[in-house]
């Protein structure tokens, strides 16, 4: 089991007013995510939990991109991984700031 966390510092705060949110599940080629509404302002943080060793790169560049794409700032993320490809991933975390955003609806 490899375990990474990033920090990045999005455009702006997350909309809405869920203070969390769960999406996927971590079965093998999936993956599950928590988002919480924990952290200040801008502050955005991800921590993952993964099977697959040595792809640290390829992570750090899925959630950059998601950070720039969505702006989920006050939100911590916490990824346990089953082996999913990035599109997979970029997906669920998309998932669970609509989630985060919209209350669910």
């Amino acid at each position: 089991m490899e375990e990474l966390s990033f920090s990045h510092s999005a455009r702006e705060r997350a909309g809405g007013t869920m203070k969390m949110a769960i999406v996927g599940v971590a079965a093998s080629g999936n993956l599950e995510v928590l988002a919480e509404r924990i952290l200040p302002g801008t502050d955005c943080q991800v921590e993952i939990r993964t099977v697959a060793k040595g792809f640290g790169a390829v992570w750090d560049a899925v959630v950059a991109d998601f950070v720039e794409r969505y702006s989920p700032g006050g939100l911590k993320f916490s990824i346990n991984d089953g082996g999913a490809r990035p599109d997979t991933v970029s997906l669920r975390l998309a998932q669970a700031v609509r989630l985060v955003k919209e209350g669910g609806q």
